[in-house]
């Protein structure tokens, strides 16, 4: 590709060098330079790439894309731009011949639901016909292929690429979770959204490696809604008005709100021995009554902001309803039907915020004891073991701490961090290092009624121990245990 063609529609200034060159490869990894190759500088938190300008020059790149000056050959094009990382997103769109054209784009953000939202609004359009693909926290999803994720929303090389690979499998939508680092990264830079949707937010990702405050965090957030054409959002959300601040998209919204354009009423909770839901009538844009089989207020408020997408696509009632009646995603209040006597349940919920909603929502549904298995990571803030462990006494009647991902520290030193957090409340407990068995006494010790959660790992299939990463899925190892069928059925 011309590097003509690559530069058409940015702002950008020529320090040294020629523009009508041949490009035959977009890179941002200096490991990946060779002659012909168009490097840009990305400046990072660990490493800069103007420190690899001369690598990339000795292996032949051809034009280098920078913020400041580098000193290289003269016979090196180079192209001063304000910002690396917006360069790379439009050098992206351009050279994979800007898919998101031929796609309509959904992107979710928030704090919580982005994971179950994408699945739900996925499921819908595929059952209507609609060939959708998929990029979030879990897999990216290609047609049949599906791709284990690295980060909920990857660089921006790496979604455009994605993009041609959806359009060339016959694709016609896309939708995806964007984080806030996403927004802030320009990783979702270089095209327009269709849609946007926004699906609540509480305080999170604040941190010296994240965002510097929570002001900055829905600033971060509300960047979407100044990228996509038609904004979809949480009525009820207490932080709505500020994520609105300065948006230029069309505004719709859903919620409990009777405000709402699409609003939910008579909300009513389901138990059908071993299985737990919700359901609700839904008024506004549209008339019909909904039944979810994921527990919890909060499936309410994800199911919302699918019907609201998949009304755009004209989906028909009946699709919407028999896709969100059998919706499941992996790790995300995911229930194993394993007897009807009880009800077991896999979720991701690895802080306290997490881990409290969760049971807070589980607690609605009155079972006759809630059973909260988990663990902690290691080489992480010990004060996430204290807080989860007294967030879990407090709420649930029996907690049994065990292990998570131990990393570089030992189990036992993590699993008694966890114990002085459930100490300061008043709950039941057993500590089980071994997760396994841990799993294994969880069900086999099950009372009628009881509804036990396995948290922590959702849908990671792996355990980290000492810097190797071993397989472990707990689905499988509920399935172990089932199979020896000392349990109440």
């Amino acid at each position: 590709m011309k590097l003509t063609k690559l530069l058409e529609g940015m702002d950008y200034k020529l320090l040294q060098g020629e523009e009508e060159k041949d490009i035959t490869l977009l890179t941002y990894d200096s490991r990946k330079a060779e002659p012909g190759a168009a490097f840009v500088c990305i400046p990072g938190a660990v490493r800069d790439g103007h420190d690899f300008a001369e690598e990339v020059a000795r292996k032949g790149a051809t034009a280098l894309f920078v913020e400041r000056e580098v000193k290289v050959p003269a016979a090196v094009t180079v192209i001063q731009v304000e910002d690396a990382r917006l360069a790379l997103a439009e050098l992206s769109a351009a050279w994979f011949g800007h898919p998101a054209k031929k796609l309509s784009t959904i992107g979710i953000t928030g704090t919580k639901g982005k994971t179950t939202a994408t699945y739900m609004v996925r499921s819908i359009l595929e059952a209507s016909g609609i060939k959708t693909g998929l990029i979030g926290t879990i897999e990216t999803i290609i047609g049949d292929e599906t791709i284990p994720s690295v980060n909920t929303t990857p660089e921006s090389y790496v979604i455009q690429e994605t993009f041609r690979r959806m359009v060339d499998a016959g694709c016609k939508c896309v939708v995806m979770e964007v984080s806030s680092q996403g927004l802030m990264l320009h990783r979702v830079s270089g095209f327009t959204f269709d849609y946007g949707i926004f699906t609540n937010l509480e305080p999170d990702h604040i941190g010296p490696n994240e965002h510097r405050d929570l002001e900055d965090y829905i600033h971060c957030k509300s960047l979407l809604f100044k990228q996509c054409r038609q904004g979809i959002f949480n009525a009820d959300d207490s932080h709505l008005q500020e994520v609105l601040k300065g948006h230029t998209c069309e505004v719709e919204t859903y919620g409990f709100s009777p405000d709402a354009d699409l609003a939910a009423e008579n909300v009513h909770l389901l138990d059908k021995g071993g299985a737990l839901g919700v359901a609700c009538h839904i008024k506004g844009l549209l008339d019909m009554d909904v039944e979810i089989d994921i527990p919890g207020r909060f499936s309410i408020y994800n199911s919302l902001a699918a019907i609201s997408i998949c009304r755009h696509f004209g989906v028909e009632k009946d699709k919407i309803l028999s896709s969100l009646a059998q919706i499941r995603v992996k790790g995300r209040v995911e229930i194993l039907p394993v007897s009807s006597k009880f009800t077991l349940m896999i979720d991701y919920a690895h802080n306290a915020m997490s881990l409290k909603s969760l049971l807070g929502t589980l607690r609605e549904y009155h079972p006759k004891r809630l059973v909260c298995l988990f663990g902690c990571g290691g080489n992480r803030s010990r004060d996430r073991r204290f807080e989860m462990g007294e967030v879990s006494s407090r709420l649930a009647d029996f907690t049994i701490v065990t292990s998570d991902n131990p990393r570089h520290e030992e189990p036992e030193a993590i699993i008694e961090d966890i114990v002085t957090g459930v100490k300061r409340a008043e709950g039941e407990f057993v500590t089980i290092t071994d997760r396994q068995e841990a799993i294994r006494y969880a069900i086999e010790h099950a009372r009628e009624g009881d509804v036990i959660v396995l948290a922590g790992k959702g849908h990671e299939d792996y355990q980290e121990i000492k810097g190797k990463k071993y397989h472990m899925d707990e689905r499988e190892l509920v399935e172990n245990v089932v199979k020896d069928g000392n349990f109440i059925k």
